[in-house]
C-alpha cells in the first residue's frame, strides 16, 4: 500500500491517495479542491481510481467531489447519514454561500462497519458522529484516516 497526501483547497484539507501496488486502484479521500491537480496525480502515477471517499459530509471536504466524479466517473462514498443531511436545501445553500461547489448525493451511502474493497485493500468505515452526524474514521490496514474527527495538534470538533 501507499498513502500519498496532499493538502488541497482554500481550506488547506488533508487529501488522501490510497493505493494497492499491486493491482494500481486507488481511492482518492476528502477531494477539497486542486481536483485537476489529484486528477494529475492519478493519472501520472498510471493509477486508477475507484472510489471517491468523505470522511464527513461538510462542504470544505466534499466540494471536489463532482469534479472529481466528473473527470474520472468514480462514484462517491460517504456515511448515510451525512449523504442525507448535507442534501437538505438550508445546507446547500450554505455551501454555495460560503464559495464551496455541494457534492451531488453519494453513490453508496454506507453505515458503520461498511467495509469498501480496492485492489487487494480494504477500507473499515467507523462511524463517529461528533462533528458531524455521519462522521467516520477509515481503516486500511494500520492506518487510520479521521478527517475533523481529530486536528493536527488538536482535537477535533
Amino acid at each position: 500500500m501507499e498513502i500519498k497526501q496532499m493538502v488541497v483547497g482554500v481550506m488547506e484539507v488533508f487529501c488522501y491517495i490510497v493505493v494497492c501496488e499491486k493491482t494500481g486502484e486507488c481511492v482518492v479521500i476528502d477531494p477539497a479542491g486542486d481536483e485537476e491537480k489529484i486528477f494529475a496525480e492519478i493519472r501520472n502515477s498510471g493509477l486508477s481510481l475507484k472510489y471517491i471517499v468523505n470522511t464527513h459530509g461538510h462542504a470544505d471536504h466534499t466540494c471536489g467531489n463532482a469534479k472529481m466524479k466528473a473527470l474520472t466517473g468514480a462514484p462517491i462514498v460517504m456515511h448515510a447519514l451525512d449523504d442525507e443531511f448535507f442534501r437538505r436545501p438550508e445546507n446547500v445553500a450554505w455551501a454555495k454561500q460560503m464559495g464551496f461547489d455541494p457534492s451531488p448525493p453519494a453513490d453508496l451511502a454506507v453505515e458503520d462497519g461498511y467495509i469498501l474493497k480496492f485492489g487487494e485493500l480494504e477500507m473499515e468505515f467507523i462511524h463517529t458522529p461528533g462533528h458531524t452526524p455521519g462522521s467516520c474514521c477509515l481503516k486500511v490496514d494500520n492506518n487510520l484516516f479521521t478527517g475533523d474527527t481529530l486536528f493536527v495538534g488538536a482535537v477535533g470538533r
